[in-house]
């Protein structure tokens, strides 16, 4: 069955970095479009970055300019690159198989001193 699991959250500084990582498996993972997503409370999951299963990428512009996305198509795994973090950063960031159902469990990420 697919499942999706993130790691990489936890707490860090304002003006930190974290990697974020998403395994996958149970579909062919090299011809879905990834994405990440995130989730503050009370506000509906938004879109932070995605990337096509050529390698083409976009973001919201919330992340233009401090975050990547990438994906290693062997390793069945799509990463985000957070820099320059801020506070409004803060949410449960979760990845998805573009066309799939499915989620996984997130990871939070909480920006804060």
């Amino acid at each position: 069955q697919v499942q999706l699991v993130e790691s990489g959250g936890g707490l860090v500084e304002p003006g930190g970095s974290l990697r974020l990582s998403c395994a996958a498996s149970g579909f062919i993972f090299s011809i879905y479009d990834m994405a990440w997503y995130r989730q503050s409370p009370g506000e509906q999951r938004e879109l932070v970055a995605r990337i096509s299963f050529k390698g083409s990428t976009n973001y919201a512009d919330s992340a233009k300019g401090r975050f990547t996305i990438s994906r290693d198509n062997p390793k069945k795994t799509v990463y985000l690159q957070m820099n320059s973090l801020k506070p409004e950063d803060t949410a449960v960031y979760y990845c998805r198989a573009e066309g799939l159902v499915h989620w996984g469990q997130g990871t939070q990420v909480t920006v804060s001193s």
